[in-house]
């Protein structure tokens, strides 16, 4: 017979709960296959853009947000009844480590794309924030939340670039997630809007603490699920499973050579999964093929397809770049 939740509960340890592991591992698995477009695309197998418009650039954010949604849940259940300390400086170390580790790797392999500030980053640095609301009362981390979510829905259907400031656009303020066009990455996951579902899973696992629910929910038997197993070990996991993607990718890519893919469609959906990251679909379809045309009619596209002009700070592609955004308008 379950019995109401005592406040002598809430002060023990809450035990396993393998429907949250089981949850992360079936994430893992999500997350995975998500890469893996990404590494066809990278072999040339999926067209450029792809792993970035369309239903897989929604099919990242709903794991992005699981993930984070998650962290923020076992955040809570690792510091009932009190935060143990070393345990989580381990663990924070290691993610850490784990973030640098592919911000080294991916400066010296795509050194223009590199991660500067991905998921694993962002857990690092909301863990540190996370730790502190659990030393406050409740009432913070609930307030935290809905004035999260209250700033993600003004960016989102709000004036334009209400919220947004391209003084934020340098790398080393770009993190912060309010820049109107941050530089290039290959997993760009800012504070803003990522800490919306992470506050979500600290307040509801809070609020869960005390009424006994992570007994009850570990009284369901998943924990020997192998999803579950596999979210255990999350952080191998995520460290290990790029590099052996990206290797069958390229291994198969040895077997059976993709095709070359056409290069005006090529440059059509880069430039519109660049630039849906801050404006409309619409438009970003109209100011895309304006400057198609106009580096066509200048002689400048293949120049720009050869890496013989730097997009930044040419002052030709400046200008086609400043005329096609009036004109997409």
């Amino acid at each position: 017979m379950i019995l109401p939740a005592t406040k002598a509960d809430a002060a023990v340890k809450p035990p396993r709960i393998g429907l949250l592991d089981t949850a992360r591992g079936v994430a893992l698995i999500a997350m995975a296959s998500y890469h893996f477009s990404w590494d066809m695309e990278f072999m040339g197998y999926l067209a450029p853009g792809t792993a970035e418009t369309g239903w897989l650039k929604i099919y990242a954010r709903a794991i992005a947000t699981t993930f984070l949604f998650i962290v923020g849940i076992s955040l809570v259940l690792s510091s009932t009844p009190g935060i143990r300390w070393p345990s989580y400086w381990k663990r924070f170390g290691m993610i850490a480590a784990a973030a640098a580790l592919i911000s080294i790797a991916t400066r010296i392999a795509m050194p223009n794309e590199w991660i500067y500030f991905g998921i694993l980053h962002c857990i690092a640095v909301l863990t540190l924030i996370g730790v502190v609301f659990l030393r406050l009362r409740l009432a913070f981390a609930l307030i935290a939340t809905l004035a999260l979510f209250a700033a993600w829905i003004t960016d989102n259907f709000g004036p334009p670039g209400l919220l947004r400031s391209s003084v934020f656009d340098p790398r080393y303020l770009a993190w912060i997630g309010l820049a109107v066009t941050p530089e290039r990455s290959n997993d760009y996951v800012p504070l803003f809007p990522w800490a919306v579902p992470f506050f979500a899973g600290l307040s509801i696992a809070s609020i869960a603490i005390k009424t006994g629910l992570p007994q009850r929910l570990a009284a369901i038997g998943t924990g020997s699920w192998w999803p579950a197993r596999l979210g255990r070990h999350s952080l191998a996991f995520y460290l290990i499973h790029q590099p052996v993607l990206i290797g069958i990718a390229y291994g198969l890519s040895l077997v059976v050579p993709p095709q070359a893919p056409d290069p005006l469609a090529t440059y059509l959906r880069q430039c519109n999964a660049s630039c849906v990251m801050q404006q409309g679909e619409a438009l970003c379809r109209g100011f895309c093929q304006c400057t198609l045309d106009k580096l066509q009619a200048q002689a400048l596209f293949i120049p720009l397809q050869a890496g013989e002009i730097d997009i930044r700070n040419d002052e030709r592609v400046q200008t086609i770049a400043a005329e096609c955004s009036v004109e997409a308008q």
